[in-house]
């Protein structure tokens, strides 16, 4: 399991990297574990805007479908069309060409609430017993 210690992690299983007042968001490598073979991803519009844990879109895998949510409110200011055809990227590369969204950040005082890369590992393990 991968926890990078540049991103911060939501109790969802999202991670954000913060660059300025935007950021870039995705599903974790947990999550991308526990789904399996991802088969398609439901992505917003470009221009969107969302709260802070709304659903923005969904991955579905062979095993399920699962909403995917905004660790921060923001506007949705790129999506990675890659997804289209190749959502395997989510299980192949979740922090680098798994991507899923970038967005204009509205209310930074929301990377409060998320969790460092240990914290997230640590609540990834109480799930796993």
């Amino acid at each position: 399991m991968n926890f990078p210690a540049d991103l911060k992690y939501a109790r969802s299983d999202e991670w954000i990297r913060v660059e300025g007042d935007t950021a870039t968001v995705g599903v974790t490598d947990y999550a991308q574990s526990e789904l399996s073979d991802v088969v398609y991803v439901d992505m917003p519009a470009v221009g969107d805007a969302f709260e802070a844990g709304q659903s923005f879109g969904s991955v579905e895998s062979v095993k399920a479908a699962s909403e995917i949510y905004l660790p921060v409110a923001g506007a949705i200011t790129a999506v990675n069309d890659a997804l289209a055809s190749k959502p395997e990227l989510i299980n192949q590369d979740p922090y680098g060409e798994g991507w899923i969204v970038r967005l204009k950040i509205t209310d930074p005082a929301n990377l409060a609430n998320l969790m460092d890369a240990a914290a997230y590992e640590k609540y990834c393990a109480e799930r796993k017993h």
